[in-house]
C-alpha cells in the first residue's frame, strides 16, 4: 500500500496497541474491542485504517469476522527505517 499509509497507520497508539494483541494471536472483532474504552465504531475504524495499511488481514468466519497481524508489511518498514539510520554502516564498523 505504501510507506505513507504505513505510517499514518502506526500514528495512533490505540492503532499501535491493536497491532501488539494481534501479534499473539487472531482476535475477532470484539475481543479487540473488550481492551478498549473506546465505541464499537471507533474501534472499527481503527482496524480498517490498519487494513488499508495492509498491516493487518481479517477472515470472516460466520458471523465474526478475525483479524491478524500482516507482518511482511512491517519487515518492509523496518528495512526501511534501519537504512535510513544507516544500520548497514554500523554494521560495517
Amino acid at each position: 500500500m505504501g510507506l505513507q499509509h504505513t505510517l499514518k497507520a502506526l500514528a495512533d497508539p490505540i492503532r499501535r496497541d491493536i497491532l501488539n494483541m494481534l501479534k499473539n494471536g487472531r482476535l475477532s472483532a470484539g475481543e479487540i474491542t473488550e481492551h478498549f474504552s473506546v465505541t464499537a465504531p471507533a474501534i472499527s475504524r481503527h482496524l480498517s485504517v490498519l487494513k488499508e495499511a495492509d498491516l493487518i488481514r481479517d477472515t470472516r468466519e460466520g458471523k465474526f469476522i478475525y483479524y491478524e497481524i500482516n507482518t511482511s508489511v512491517l519487515e518492509e518498514t523496518m528495512l526501511w527505517i534501519a537504512d535510513l539510520k544507516g544500520a548497514n554502516e554500523y554494521a560495517e564498523k
